[in-house]
């Protein structure tokens, strides 16, 4: 089904979305509207009103907002607005000790996408160590007297969230209340404008110790470090429900761990291609939520040719993402039809493909690798990597850093 192209203005792409999508969205108990908005011209603004200074020591503050030091740059990074290597450089003038720490995130992003790239719907798995992963429904998880939950509660409807709490929601979740942490993923995943499953998944199973072994604990200790003052707003002040660390129960390794975290027989494949392929003329570039850029490399070598995204029909009538994720989307194909021809469709994405000769740009995840598979694909361009992956282990994001070469452009080999 071909759509009418969203208009520019946040008004009107929300309209959008409960026009043509509502069908397909979820919401939570408590909307919130989101603190970012999609598209290039913000993403651009955004990268150069980022200051790292003062990164390093702030990172991790949560409440109030005003002492964060989180760049709130990751929507943008995931959906290909901005690419690691330009945030990279763009910090690259900054106080040496937040620069390297800001850095250091940005490799694990990578990590991320090098793990989810060689291992692919496996990260659904606890990967090194057993941890429980499904469990029975619970109830209204967005309800909470405790203010630090409800805080992170209400950020994770509005779309985003620090660092810091997501891993007191995730231990929250799992560590303490013993929910499966993939249950916990997808509704992380489902509301994040940032959400990717190459992140998430990561973030999940390091938390809860699926990946190292050792969970992440969180208790009031953590709020009153981050979040100094919230507890005393708190009704349950004097009653915490986390006042001590919870009692972790001991992850046992894997039996057999997946055998792609030790070696991979092909990083070609992983990678995908180094330079432009082209078998014939392409009539259309293909654009995905992986990368919405102005600076897309098909998009970009092919100007003269009109952009087609499709909204996954089948896909997003299975995830169920929040409208606010959508709403992003929408945004940055709005601000891009502000400068080319942008054509938008709702459906299963190889039906409204088949026939064109498409430009596009290698994705680093099996959703798009399975849908490349059945289209006629005349130019299939490089994916952006930061570090293109590597044969040796990604067990662990030591074990990815220690076989890894220094980033370009002097960059500098980091732990977390």
């Amino acid at each position: 089904m071909l759509l009418p192209v969203p208009a520019a203005g946040e008004p009107d792409v929300r309209s959008w979305v409960a026009d043509h999508l509502g069908d397909l969205t979820t919401q939570a108990a408590k909307p919130v509207d989101p603190p970012l908005r999609g598209g290039q011209t913000s993403a651009d603004a955004a990268l150069w009103a980022f200051d790292v200074a003062g990164y390093a020591r702030r990172r991790n503050e949560v409440w109030p907002p005003q002492r964060r030091g989180a760049s709130g740059l990751s929507p943008y990074i995931r959906h290909g607005l901005l690419t690691l290597r330009e945030v990279w450089d763009h910090v690259g003038s900054g106080p040496p000790r937040d620069t390297a720490k800001f850095r250091d995130e940005l490799r694990w992003q990578e990590y991320a996408r090098h793990l989810y790239a060689r291992v692919g719907d496996a990260s659904a798995e606890s990967l090194r160590y057993n941890v429980v992963e499904r469990s029975e429904p619970v109830g209204d998880p967005w309800v909470s007297e405790a203010k630090c939950l409800d805080l992170c509660w209400e950020e994770l409807a509005g779309g985003w969230l620090t660092n810091q709490t997501r891993m007191w929601l995730a231990s929250h979740w799992t560590v303490r209340e013993n929910h499966g942490w993939r249950d916990g993923e997808d509704l992380m995943f489902r509301h994040l404008l940032d959400g990717s499953r190459a992140a998430n998944r990561l973030g999940w199973q390091w938390t809860v110790g699926a990946l190292t072994g050792k969970a992440y604990g969180f208790s009031r200790w953590q709020v009153e470090k981050r979040a100094p003052g919230l507890c005393t707003t708190c009704p349950l002040e004097r009653h915490c429900p986390i006042e001590h660390w919870p009692t972790v129960s001991e992850r046992e390794p894997r039996a057999m761990p997946n055998p792609h975290l030790r070696r991979d027989d092909d990083p070609e494949s992983t990678a995908g291609p180094s330079t432009p392929r082209h078998t014939a003329e392409a009539e259309a570039v293909w654009m995905t939520a992986e990368s919405l850029s102005d600076r897309d490399p098909a998009a970009a070598s092919h100007p003269e040719l009109p952009v087609i995204f499709v909204f996954d029909e089948p896909l997003l009538r299975r995830l169920q993402l929040s409208v606010n994720r959508l709403a992003f989307l929408a945004e940055s194909l709005a601000d891009l039809a502000t400068r080319r021809e942008v054509r938008v469709h709702r459906g299963d994405p190889v039906e409204v493909l088949q026939g064109i000769a498409l430009a596009t740009t290698f994705a680093p995840v099996p959703g798009w690798r399975r849908r490349a598979a059945r289209l006629d694909v005349a130019a299939l361009h490089p994916w952006p990597w930061l570090e293109r992956p590597r044969s040796g282990p990604v067990g662990s994001f030591t074990a990815w850093a220690g076989s890894a070469r220094p980033a370009r452009r002097g960059g500098t080999r980091t732990r977390r």
